[in-house]
C-alpha cells in the first residue's frame, strides 16, 4: 500500500469539514482511508475516504 497517511494521523477533507482520526486503511477499496470523528453531539462517525481528497489536519 503505498500511503502517506498512517494510522491514529488527524486529517480532514481538502475543503474542510471536522478533523478525523485514521483507524485504519482498505487497501483493495478505491476509498481507502477509514477514519472516525466525534460530531456535535458526541457520536462517533466512521467514514471511508479517498486518500485524495485528505490532508493533514495541522495544515
Amino acid at each position: 500500500m503505498n500511503t502517506s497517511f498512517k494510522k491514529n494521523q488527524e486529517v480532514r477533507q481538502e475543503f474542510g469539514g471536522p478533523v478525523m482520526k485514521i483507524i485504519g486503511f482498505e487497501p483493495e477499496l478505491i476509498e481507502n482511508v477509514i477514519t472516525q470523528w466525534e460530531d456535535e453531539e458526541g457520536t462517533i462517525i466512521t467514514g471511508k475516504f479517498m486518500e485524495s481528497v485528505l490532508v493533514p489536519a495541522e495544515e
